[in-house]
This record gives C-alpha cells, sequence and structure tokens, in this order.
C-alpha cells in the first residue's frame, strides 16, 4: 500500500524548515514539517533532525521530547522517492544498506542507542517506511484510529535499513513480522495496539489529549530514573538475567547517586509532591 499523494497540492516554501522544534515545561516538540508530501524525509530534513536531536540530549532543562507530523495526513511516509530518484540519475545517490552512518544526519535517531531521554511519537495517518521506522526507534507510540503503518520498501527493491527489520522482529512475534517485512502490507492501528506495536490507540481528536497525559505521567516521575530505566532495558535485552544485573549502567550510576533519589522517599514520608530537579 502506498500513500496517495498525486491528487495533493505537493508545493512547499525552500525556506521552510523541514523540522519545527519548541521547548515548553520540560517537554521539547519535535515536528516533522513537509505535510504536502506527506512528511517524506529528504536529506535537508535529516540535516535539521540531527541538529534538534543534538540539543534535546544536551538540555538538562528538557526530559522529554514528542514527535509528530505536521498536517493530520501522515506521521512520515519516510524516504523522499523523488530526491532519491533525482539523485541516482545524477549519479550521486551510491549503494545504500542498514544504518546512516556518513550520510546527512548521522546518527539518526533510529541509530542513537545512547540517547536516554524517552521519545514519545505521536502517530497520525500514515507512518510508511522511515517514518514506521523512526515510529519504532521512540520509547511510546500513541497514534489515532486512521493511524497505518507499513515497511513496504521490498516492494520498491529497497530494505527497510533504518533498522525496521531488526526491531520489528524484536517487538513483534517473528512470523508476525516477517509477515509485514516480506510482503510490505500494511497494519491498521488496531492491530498495531493487538500486537503491542502502541501502547493506545484514540480518536484523531483525542490524540494531542492522550500525548499530554502520557507525557504528564512521565514527567512525574524523577527524570533521572526514566533515563535509567530506558538505559537498562535497552542495554539488557540481549543479555542473560544474571549479566542483566551484574551490568554497571552510567544513568543508573547517576541516579542512584542523587539528590533526587532522596527527595523521593523524603516526600512519599511528608505526604507532599516530590520536586525533582534531575541531579
Amino acid at each position: 500500500m502506498t500513500a496517495p499523494v498525486a491528487a495533493r497540492d505537493t508545493r512547499e516554501s525552500s525556506d521552510e524548515p523541514r523540522v519545527l522544534y519548541r521547548k515548553q515545561d520540560r517537554v521539547a516538540y519535535v515536528t516533522l514539517n513537509r505535510p504536502a508530501v506527506l512528511n517524506a524525509m529528504d536529506l535537508r530534513m535529516h540535516e535539521e533532525l540531527a541538529v534538534v536531536w543534538d540539543d534535546f540530549a544536551a538540555d538538562d532543562e528538557v526530559w522529554v521530547a514528542v514527535l509528530s507530523g505536521a498536517g493530520e495526513r501522515a506521521f512520515s511516509v519516510g524516504q523522499d522517492l523523488k530526491e532519491l530518484t533525482a539523485r541516482a540519475a545524477a549519479g550521486t545517490a551510491g549503494a545504500s544498506t542498514f544504518g546512516s552512518r556518513g550520510k546527512p544526519g548521522w546518527p539518526r535517531l533510529t541509530e542513537r542507542f545512547d540517547l536516554a531521554k524517552p521519545v514519545v511519537a505521536k502517530v497520525q495517518g500514515y507512518a510508511f517506511g522511515g517514518g514506521f521506522e523512526l515510529a519504532l526507534a521512540c520509547d511510546l507510540i500513541i497514534a489515532s484510529q486512521d493511524a497505518v503503518f507499513a515497511l513496504p520498501e521490498a516492494k520498491l527493491g529497497l530494505i527497510a535499513g533504518a533498522g525496521g527489520v531488526f526491531r520489528l522482529t524484536r517487538q513483534l512475534p517473528y512470523r508476525v513480522a516477517m509477515g509485514y517485512l516480506l510482503t510490505g502490507r500494511s497494519m491498521t492501528a488496531d492491530e498495531a495496539a493487538r500486537f503491542g506495536v502502541v501502547n493506545e490507540v484514540v480518536p484523531a481528536d483525542r490524540l494531542d489529549e492522550c500525548v499530554d497525559g502520557w507525557v504528564r505521567d512521565i514527567l512525574r516521575c524523577a527524570p533521572l530514573s526514566v533515563r535509567a530505566v530506558k538505559e537498562a532495558a535497552a542495554a539488557s535485552s540481549g543479555k542473560t538475567l544474571e549479566g542483566a544485573f551484574n551490568t554497571r549502567y552510567v544513568h543508573e550510576e547517576l541516579r542512584m547517586h542523587s539528590r533526587d533519589a532522596q527527595e523521593g522517599p523524603l516526600a512519599f514520608t511528608q505526604k507532599r509532591a516530590p520536586q525533582w530537579l534531575g541531579r
């Protein structure tokens, strides 16, 4: 299944930012901003995203990010195939395979394995190809009922090289994942929820409210605890249980010696809300 773009106006301003980025109340809002082409990702978007993710990771005042697509029709349909075709015709595309090393925007979110802050994907409409891979790289996915997910790369002579092959087979039962990877079939939001790919599915007019609720719940937790949980869960996934216990985790070392580790129990005994400092 491919997204129907031909009947729409695909004009976009050359000076319009490919990514919108704002920070408010400990939250970074990152919006893929090419709605005229269903937020297809070109090289310029990847370059802008790299700057955004670097800033998000470095800013101690921001604790969680929400990633979304502009407009109501798509989160993102993945790689801009028109740009890829033009680059191939010009002889500048080169061969592509897994990962983005050496390409604009590296490391992309799909390869930022050391990003300990949580990222929430807010998905409405199409999440195809690299768009689905981007969502799979997030920690939570909240979807509207009209969301559609797919990795159709094999139908195009390509491969889900931004981690879709790896992440989908880890996040779904193996044969279910292979069914989608080998056929390029699409997955509805309800199917994604049934398989555990998304955390919650709501009507489109409730999507913002639902995402805000998840973000509020994350922010009620100590930020260092959240980062330690994310780091340990990711780093231990391929280890034995004994190996997981015996591994040292950078963000857990920070949490265990932090002021917040004392503040939480103290606030509980004093029957008040904890005042997290992130240190």
